[in-house]
């Protein structure tokens, strides 16, 4: 079943000069039709101008299609009524995590979007209590955001999402100002969460490792998806995506380099125990032909 679905949908906005004269109308979208499916993990790459941003923007009705429409939960996200209730059930995450905490205390930051959608209190401490819980936050609960890392600031962000009890999360670029560690932390917690409560994902990235571990992957390209698949049949394909101005995986890339230097290794490997089990297979077939040979 799709918790999200995008038809048609198209995406202009005016660009001024110095002078405040309209001088192009840009198209940011061009008639993209998807759905995603519910409980689902998917990842959404593209190069900058790609148009992935401004996607999210629509799912999360912080904008309006010029043409098409945008489906959450079954509700329009023009239908300006409802506005608030989608964003309720799909909460968005930004890069920057200081500009999503707006509390003095963990607890309390948790507890602002609920407590302003009208979340009785007795209920609202048994929220809080959970998504602190969920997100792995729960022994930092009277802590400042302000001593807290980068990865366990972001953390907090999607506990303050789970309070609202969403179907969907949408996450844009949110490790792009995290280091390696609380890139681990962040997309860890979501995974767990997107495993174990089936809360539907979908994440813009521009690192290709953080695909991997996808159900999904979506590759932009001025304004339309130009590539749909399972992270290996996407990775697989290397030189369309050098075409669209995207890497891969160090180990993809490196299986890649080593499969035209003339190893005998599969397309679409990801990971680095792949490509170990990839070079020892291809190892013992060398054995097997070479000893075919000699007899």
């Amino acid at each position: 079943m799709a918790i999200i679905e995008i038809q048609k949908l198209t995406h202009e906005y005016k660009e001024y000069d110095e002078e405040n004269r309209e001088r192009e109308v840009v198209r940011a979208l061009s008639d993209v039709n998807l759905n995603i499916e519910e409980g689902s993990f998917v990842v959404i790459l593209g190069h900058n101008g790609s148009g992935k941003s401004t996607l999210a923007k629509h799912v999360n009705a912080l904008l309006m299609p010029t043409e098409g429409a945008v489906y959450v939960c079954g509700k329009n996200t023009a239908e300006e009524a409802d506005s608030w209730k989608i964003r309720k059930d799909a909460g968005m995450i930004f890069q920057n995590p200081d500009n999503q905490i707006i509390g003095n205390v963990v607890e309390e930051d948790v507890a602002f979007g609920p407590e302003n959608v009208g979340v009785p209190q007795d209920e609202l401490s048994e929220r809080v209590a959970m998504a602190l819980e969920k997100a792995g936050m729960e022994a930092f609960r009277m802590e400042s955001p302000n001593r807290l890392s980068g990865g366990q600031k972001q953390r907090v962000a999607v506990a303050g999402i789970l309070a609202l009890k969403p179907k969907c999360i949408l996450m844009d670029e949110p490790t792009a100002m995290l280091d390696p560690s609380g890139r681990r932390e962040v997309l860890n917690t979501v995974h767990e969460l997107n495993r174990k409560e089936g809360i539907t994902v979908l994440l813009i990235t521009h690192y290709m490792e953080e695909a991997v571990r996808a159900d999904r992957v979506i590759v932009m390209d001025e304004g339309h998806p130009v590539m749909d698949g399972t992270p290996k049949e996407i990775f697989a394909r290397v030189d369309e995506l050098k075409e669209y101005h995207m890497t891969v995986p160090c180990v993809t890339e490196l299986a890649y380099e080593l499969k035209k230097a003339g190893v005998a290794l599969p397309d679409g490997i990801l990971t680095k125990d792949e490509l170990a089990d990839a070079l020892l297979k291809a190892r013992e077939d060398s054995k097997e032909q070479s000893g075919a040979d000699k007899a």
